[in-house]
C-alpha cells in the first residue's frame, strides 16, 4: 500500500464506524490529516485515539450533518487546525427498515435530513472553501440502491436517489464555470457495518446485508482512490453492477424478483428486539469500529475494483492484442494467396 505523504487534509462524515471509519483509517495510513464528523462521543473518542495512533493529524467533531450550522462550523474549524480542506467525504446515513405503510412522516424527514441533506450541506461547505482556491475533491458515498430501490428501506433509497441527482447538477455547473474542484460519486453493493445493529427496524427478525457482503476495506479502497482520480463515478462489486444495469434493462422483472426475495434476504435468522435503541434521532452509546457481525460472510476483495481500477491500462492492453491478432490473421491470408 503506498503512501502518500503529501500533508492533504480530509473531512469524512459518519467516519466514527463502518465504512467512514475504514476511510479515515486509509487516509490516515497514507499520512494524510483527518478530521471526522459524527454525532456519538464514544465513537469520537476511540476514531481520534485510533488516528493518532498512526501518528497523523485528527480531529473528531461532534455535530448532525442535519444542522447546515453545525457542518459550517465544523468546516470552519479542520481549517484552523488542521488546513485548508483537500478532499471531503461525504458519508454519513442512517436508515429505516420498514414497510412504507407502517412509515412515518419524521421518519421520513430525518432519513432525507441526514442520508441527503447531510451531504448537500457537507458539499456546500467544502465548495465555500474550494471554489476560491480552485482545487479540492468531494466524494459522495452512495449506493446500487442509488439507482435501483428496494423493499423495506424506501427512505433511505430515496435519499441516495436524491444524492446521484444532485452530483449530476453539481458536476455540470462546476464544469459550466471551469472550475477544478472534482465531485464523483462511490457506489457501494451490501457492506458488513454495524449499522444493522443500531439501525431503526420494525422487521421481526433482525436486519442484514443482502449477499454477497463486502467488508468496509473494499469501499474504504475504492473512495481512497476515487478521491486521488477524476473519474465521475465508481461501481464497487459485482452486485453494484447488476443492480444498476438490470435496472436499466428490465425494471419491471427486477420489482417482481425483489417482491419475491427482497423481504426475506434482508432479514437473518434471530427475531429482532423491538425495544432495542436505535440510531435515528440520537446515537447509541460505545464504540462499534468497523466491522458489523458478518464477519464469516464477508469478502475482503472486488476483483471488479483491481480491474476497474487498471481499466485504462487493461482497454489498452485488450486493444493491442486485437490489433495483433487482425495484424497476425491479415498476413496469414496474404500468405495463402
Amino acid at each position: 500500500m503506498e503512501q502518500h505523504k503529501n500533508g492533504e487534509v480530509v473531512v469524512i462524515t459518519g467516519g466514527t464506524a463502518g465504512v467512514g471509519r475504514a476511510v479515515a483509517r486509509r487516509f490516515a495510513v497514507a499520512g494524510a490529516s483527518v478530521a471526522v464528523i459524527a454525532r456519538g462521543k464514544d465513537r469520537l473518542d476511540a476514531t481520534l485515539a485510533e488516528l493518532q495512533a498512526l501518528g497523523v493529524r485528527a480531529l473528531a467533531l461532534q455535530a448532525d450533518v442535519a444542522d447546515a450550522a453545525a457542518v459550517e462550523a465544523a468546516a470552519e474549524r479542520v481549517e484552523k487546525e488542521l488546513g485548508p480542506i483537500d478532499i471531503w467525504v461525504n458519508n454519513a446515513m442512517t436508515s429505516v427498515f420498514s414497510p412504507v405503510w407502517e412509515m412515518k412522516p419524521e421518519e421520513y424527514a430525518r432519513v432525507t435530513q441526514v442520508t441527503y441533506l447531510g451531504f448537500v450541506h457537507g458539499a456546500l461547505a467544502a465548495l465555500r472553501r474550494m471554489r476560491p482556491r480552485d482545487r479540492g475533491t468531494i466524494v459522495l458515498v452512495g449506493s446500487a440502491l442509488a439507482y435501483r430501490g428496494i423493499p423495506l428501506q424506501s427512505a433511505y433509497c430515496a435519499s441516495k436517489h436524491a444524492i446521484q441527482g444532485f452530483m449530476d447538477s453539481l458536476r455540470s455547473e462546476l464544469l459550466h464555470v471551469g472550475s477544478r474542484v472534482h465531485v464523483c460519486m462511490v457506489n457501494l453493493p451490501a457492506v458488513n457495518t454495524p449499522q444493522f445493529a443500531w439501525v431503526k427496524s420494525r422487521l421481526p427478525n433482525k436486519a442484514q446485508p443482502v449477499p454477497p457482503i463486502y467488508q468496509p476495506e473494499v469501499p474504504a479502497e475504492a473512495i481512497y482512490r476515487a478521491a486521488h482520480s477524476r473519474r465521475r463515478e465508481w461501481l464497487i462489486g459485482w452486485p453494484t453492477y447488476r443492480a444498476i444495469w438490470g435496472n436499466y434493462i428490465a425494471p419491471g422483472f427486477a420489482d417482481r424478483v425483489l417482491a419475491k426475495m427482497g423481504f426475506s434476504s434482508q432479514q437473518g435468522g434471530q427475531a429482532e428486539d423491538p425495544g432495542r435503541p436505535d440510531n435515528l434521532w440520537s446515537p447509541p452509546p460505545g464504540d462499534y469500529g468497523c466491522h458489523g457481525s458478518f464477519d464469516a460472510l464477508a469478502h475482503d476483495r472486488s476483483p471488479l475494483l483491481w480491474l476497474s481500477r487498471f481499466r485504462a491500462r487493461i482497454g489498452l492492453g485488450l486493444l493491442g492484442a486485437a490489433s495483433a491478432l487482425a495484424l497476425a490473421m491479415g498476413r496469414r491470408r496474404r500468405a495463402a494467396r
